[in-house]
């Protein structure tokens, strides 16, 4: 624009002269508006100038601030993928929470049950104790006086073995025998001293020890007294009516010893009449000696013992 300026200047002034004044009010005129434009041109160029340093600013800035929001949207993103890897975490953990609290909730549940139970029965285990307890002591009472009954029982059988030896201290060990077995008095006489072979008849020798017996033990209502008769296994020689085995004859002879003693002094009511012939022998019936110690009549003598029985009938 300036050069075509330069050059229009001078050749206006060359051609003034053979121009005319209406040319050259028109190129006056262009000039002016060309002057005109220019100033607006230059004015518009600055404008735009400053509006392009205005736009380089504000794309420094604009860069600046997309860097920042870049490395901000980096960190914000690198945050978001912890922030959700900690939330699927916190969504497990919930989750297992949510399982593991519905079975706690059935655990607890169940030991709830389990310790109501526990309860009733440790209660019936305090009562079945203190029932036992009291049972206990009832017990220990019951025990005390039946061990004192025993001991009485006991004594009484001493001093009823040691009445019934002393009065019949005049006859020989091996005619009879005064013995304690199992609580019992057991009298022992051998058939010597009462019976003839195969008799149920009573030798006046043991005629006076069963009376002399039956004194000792007259007076004693608090005994039951058994008469067993024994035999060996030889057959008897005469049989009868009345007799056709040793088991016959060991009854008939317990029943002639029972008479005796009924006949001095001692109650009907506390005898027993039993035979048992040859088949509860004290040895084998194999040779003489065997044979004459099974031949023989024993007398036991029983406490009565309806005391003892009373108080383990209550236990």
């Amino acid at each position: 624009m300036n050069l075509r300026i330069v050059f229009f200047i001078p050749l206006l002034f060359l051609s003034s002269c053979i121009v005319s004044k209406k040319k050259f009010d028109d190129v006056l005129a262009q000039k002016v508006r060309a002057e005109g434009e220019l100033a607006d041109r230059t004015s518009q160029l600055e404008k735009a100038n400053a509006a392009i340093a205005d736009l380089n600013t504000n794309l420094g800035k604009l860069r600046e601030d997309t860097t920042a929001l870049n490395e901000s949207y980096r960190a914000t993103s690198k945050k978001l993928a912890a922030l959700n890897k900690e939330y699927d975490q916190l969504n497990t953990y919930y989750k297992n929470l949510l399982n593991n609290s519905g079975k706690l909730s059935r655990d607890l549940e169940q030991q709830k049950d389990q310790l109501i139970a526990i309860q009733s029965n440790l209660e019936n285990t305090r009562k079945l104790n203190d029932s036992l307890s009291t049972s206990l002591v009832e017990r220990e009472r019951k025990v005390k006086e039946l061990e004192q009954i025993l001991a009485n029982k006991d004594k009484a059988v001493k001093d009823l073995k040691d009445r019934i030896t002393n009065a019949l201290l005049n006859f020989k060990e091996n005619d009879l025998t005064v013995k304690v077995k199992n609580g019992k008095v057991y009298v022992s006489l051998a058939e010597q001293l009462l019976f003839g072979s195969g008799s149920i008849e009573v030798d006046s020798k043991g005629v006076m020890a069963l009376q002399q017996l039956a004194r000792a033990i007259k007076d004693q209502h608090d005994i039951q007294i058994m008469i067993e008769g024994h035999t060996d296994n030889v057959p008897i020689s005469k049989k009868s009516q009345y007799m056709q085995d040793n088991w016959d004859l060991s009854v008939m002879r317990a029943t002639s010893i029972t008479k005796i003693l009924t006949a001095a002094g001692v109650s009907a009511k506390q005898i027993t009449a039993a035979g048992k012939g040859e088949f509860s022998p004290l040895a084998a019936n194999d040779n003489a000696q065997n044979k004459q110690k099974n031949r023989r009549t024993e007398i036991i003598i029983t406490p009565n013992l309806d005391e003892l029985f009373k108080i383990l009938g209550t236990n």
